[in-house]
C-alpha cells in the first residue's frame, strides 16, 4: 500500500495540504476526486517525489521515499502528470520507449521493445507508432503518454487526470483499461478524475478531498452519495444507480433558488 502520515505541503504561506494522512490500498483501481484546488495533483506529485516533502511521512510498499534511490522508485511507480512537454520531432515508439529506461538502463533488449508494442496497442495507438508527436492530435498525444507510463511495468501507477483531451470513447475504453490492469494483473492505480462518473463506473476505493483535506474516503458506493457530494462539490447533486454502480446527476441537479426561478417563469 502506500501510506501517507501527516502531509503537509505549502506554497509561499498558502497551504495547499494539511494533515493529509491515508492509505491507497495495493491492487485497486483508486480515484481521487474533488472540486479545483483540493490538493489532489498535488498529493499525486508528492508521492511520486516530484515535489519535495516539506512535512510528514510517505511510503510505497514499505519504501520511505525520502530515503529510497531513484532508480529503485521508479520500479515501483510511475507517473503521468498534467503537462507532457516533450521534443515534437519524436516518434510515438520512441517516447513510449522512454519508460522502459529504469529497466534496461539504455540497451533495450527483446523484452522491452515488446512492453513498449504492448503498451502502444493498449492505448489503441498501433497505426501511429512510427508518427512525429506533433503530427498527433491533442488526445493522441496524451495516450502516447500513457502508453510511456504503461511500459515503465510499475506495480503502482500514478495518473493525473488521464481523461483530459480524450473524447468519450478514448475516456470510457481508458478507464475500462485500467479497471483491467487491476482486475488482471494487481497492479495498482491512483488517477485524479475530474469527471466523477467515470470514478463512479470504475474505481475501487475513492479518495475525496476539499481545501487541501481528505473529505472523505471509502468504496464507490459509501462516498458516493447525494449530501456528501453536495457538500464536495458545492452545488446540489443527485446520485442515482446504474447497473449496481452510483450514477451522479450533477446536470440535472437544481438548487431550491433555480427551481423557484423555473417556477416562476
Amino acid at each position: 500500500m502506500i501510506r501517507i502520515e501527516s502531509v503537509q505541503h505549502h506554497i509561499g504561506p498558502a497551504p495547499i495540504l494539511s494533515d493529509i494522512s491515508l492509505e491507497l490500498p495495493k491492487g485497486r483501481l483508486t480515484a481521487l476526486i474533488g472540486p479545483n484546488g483540493a490538493g489532489k495533483s498535488t498529493l499525486l506529485r508528492l508521492v511520486a517525489r516530484l515535489e519535495r516533502l516539506q512535512a510528514g511521512r510517505i511510503a510505497v510498499d514499505g519504501q520511505d521515499i525520502a530515503r529510497t534511490p531513484t532508480e529503485t522508485l521508479a520500479r515501483s511507480l510511475a507517473i503521468m502528470g498534467q503537462h507532457n512537454n516533450v521534443a515534437s520531432r519524436l516518434r510515438v515508439s520512441e517516447l513510449v520507449g522512454f519508460g522502459r529506461w529504469p529497466h534496461h538502463r539504455g540497451r533495450p533488449r527483446a523484452a522491452d521493445h515488446a512492453a513498449v508494442a504492448a503498451a502502444i496497442e493498449a492505448v489503441d495507438l498501433g497505426p501511429l507508432a512510427h508518427r512525429f508527436l506533433d503530427e498527433l492530435s491533442g488526445g493522441q498525444v496524451q495516450r502516447a503518454f500513457l502508453a510511456m507510463t504503461f511500459a515503465q511495468d510499475t506495480p503502482w501507477v500514478l495518473l493525473d487526470e488521464p481523461l483530459n483531451n480524450l473524447d468519450m470513447a478514448h475516456a470510457r475504453a481508458l478507464m475500462a483499461r485500467l479497471a483491467g490492469v487491476v482486475r488482471e494483473s494487481g497492479r495498482s492505480v491512483v488517477t485524479v478524475v475530474h469527471e466523477v462518473n467515470y470514478a463512479a463506473a470504475w474505481a475501487d476505493h475513492i479518495v475525496a478531498m476539499k481545501n487541501g483535506r481528505i473529505f472523505a474516503q471509502g468504496p464507490a458506493e459509501q462516498v458516493l452519495n447525494e449530501a456528501l457530494l453536495s457538500e464536495l462539490y458545492g452545488t446540489p447533486i443527485e446520485v442515482s444507480s446504474h447497473d449496481g454502480r452510483p450514477l451522479v446527476l450533477h446536470h440535472h441537479a437544481h438548487s431550491e433558488a433555480e427551481l423557484m426561478i423555473r417556477v416562476a417563469s
